[in-house]
């Protein structure tokens, strides 16, 4: 297997930038933040807690850029995936006018970073095209407009789009943008080393302790005392409330030439469900389309590679493609109210901190979760504190008892023993092939390379005891349940899980 610097066996078009920070660190002493994860959320906020003089580690259980950061599409929008006239309808127009407000900070403090510490990141402000392609999305966008006038957002009505695609109805967005996200956080992590503050990659954060005073952190690499610890991973180990409030999600890319050279410069959106985006990036000195879309349920798609087809087929009728120059896809979640959420873990004596529920804005909300965070680790408020604080949701009577018995029968998801197969002999899987087995009452997950060497997994995610599936368009099994992934060799690739499936053997036909 080849050595993979982001969670699947794709190559994203950011990848070739990725680095490794390997630091003799002693990990003995007292640390003011533990920061677990190093995409966009956990470096942005490391920097943050240290240029206030915070003693921070990040711990990577990979590489720095190795999740979703390293499979963004990497636009920069203060319009979100949850409309404005959504967020009036969910949580009034004070609120709206916030959540409003923050896509622009967020921005502004990107804008900020790579001015202070000179960072080489490919970022551009565009305008960005928002078009309806029907009479339903016609009327999504009168909505979506109609929420942006409410809470003072500019979008104005046009009649032409820079895109070669026949549309209804669009609107320009101005001051939105787009950078390359791995030049960008290879540049925060830089000045952060500068700061004085440690990366340790290759350090799985498997569980913490928290007591009074401070945290325990169990890792790969030993214990760790600190006063705080925040988990950017999207979902943070163990089985909490958070597991229940989002939904894992996949996303899908590619990055194409065209014979005709004509690449529309700014940012496009359609309103299809799921919706498709487009921006162009320059490569070596080329330029490529990425387009972006079909997203689904982490888990919930027979065969994950036809969703690259759709995608391509979906671009080919209307650009006149050359070359499909790479492909991914990556994993966001999906929160069950619409907005991040961003604080303090729910159960928390107050020192652990979370940061999720990004949608597919997640280098927005990841940049400005380290705002938020530092402002309430150091000073207890923040302005978004209250609109994105994670304890939002009331649990429901007898929450607590619910989860205790969970273990025993939601996490044990019937239905999906159904998916088992019941197959003879091993024999029967084809070479690049994949399949869930019955074998003597228990249930493994089988993968046959194209040398003919089977590998053999309990196909039980070690989190919660769901039974996980192929992902064959990144030859990884994933978790239906809460999105944990792992490679052929049973290898986590995406928590919340913090164990690998269990391995039985890597099988050698002679």
């Amino acid at each position: 297997m080849m050595d993979m610097y982001r969670d699947g066996a794709r190559k994203s078009i950011w990848q070739d930038e990725i680095r490794k920070f390997s630091m003799e660190t002693d990990l003995s002493h007292l640390f003011d933040v533990v920061i677990v994860g190093g995409g966009i959320t956990g470096v942005s906020t490391a920097l943050k807690l240290q240029e206030s003089g915070k003693k921070c580690i990040i711990l990577e259980a990979a590489n720095i850029g190795f999740g979703t950061t390293g499979g963004t599409t990497a636009h920069l929008n203060d319009f979100f995936d949850t409309t404005f006239t959504q967020a009036i309808e969910d949580f009034g127009l004070d609120n709206a006018k916030l959540y409003a407000e923050s896509g622009k900070d967020a921005i502004a403090i990107i804008e900020t970073n790579i001015d202070k510490y000179k960072i080489s990141c490919d970022f551009t402000r565009k305008s960005a095209y928002l078009f309806a392609l029907d009479d339903k999305q016609e009327e999504q966008l009168k909505n979506i407009a109609e929420g942006a006038a409410k809470v003072g957002h500019e979008m104005t009505y046009v009649n032409e789009i820079p895109f070669p695609i026949p549309f209804k109805e669009a609107v320009l967005i101005p001051e939105q943008g787009h950078f390359h996200p791995i030049k960008y956080i290879t540049g925060l992590c830089e000045a952060f080393i500068q700061l004085g503050g440690e990366i340790l990659e290759n350090c799985r954060c498997e569980d913490c302790n928290e007591q009074d005073d401070y945290v325990v952190v169990k890792t790969s690499r030993g214990e760790i005392k600190t006063k705080h610890i925040v988990y950017a991973t999207h979902i943070p180990p163990g089985i909490n409330v958070l597991h229940f409030t989002n939904a894992p999600y996949r996303s899908y890319a590619m990055a194409f030439t065209l014979k005709d050279d004509r690449y529309p410069w700014e940012l496009g959106y359609d309103l299809c469900d799921p919706y498709h985006y487009y921006r162009i990036q320059e490569c070596d000195g080329e330029n490529l389309l990425i387009a972006g879309g079909e997203d689904h349920k982490t888990g919930h798609a027979d065969d994950t590679g036809e969703h690259f087809s759709k995608l391509e087929n979906y671009v080919r009728q209307y650009f006149k493609v050359e070359t499909v120059h790479y492909s991914w896809s990556s994993q966001y979640y999906e929160p069950v109210d619409g907005f991040p959420y961003i604080g303090k873990l729910p159960g928390s004596k107050g020192r652990i901190w979370v940061a999720t529920g990004f949608r597919g804005n997640g280098m927005i909300f990841g940049t400005l979760s380290s705002q938020i965070l530092h402002d309430l680790i150091t000073t207890g408020k923040n302005k978004y504190g209250d609109l994105f604080n994670p304890s939002r949701i009331k649990p429901v009577a007898g929450f607590s008892d619910f989860v205790k018995e969970a273990s025993a029968v939601v996490f044990d998801f019937i239905k999906d023993k159904i998916f088992v197969e019941k197959i003879a002999s091993f024999s029967e899987i084809k070479e690049g092939e994949a399949k869930v087995i019955r074998y003597e009452s228990e249930s493994y997950a089988l993968y046959k390379e194209n040398d003919g060497t089977l590998h053999l997994l309990k196909s039980t995610c070690p989190h919660a005891a769901c039974e996980v599936r192929w992902n064959s368009a990144e030859l990884s099994w994933d978790c239906p349940c809460h999105g944990s992934r792992f490679n052929v060799n049973g290898k986590m690739l995406t928590g919340p899980s913090t164990n690998d499936l269990k391995k039985v053997f890597p099988y050698q036909k002679h």
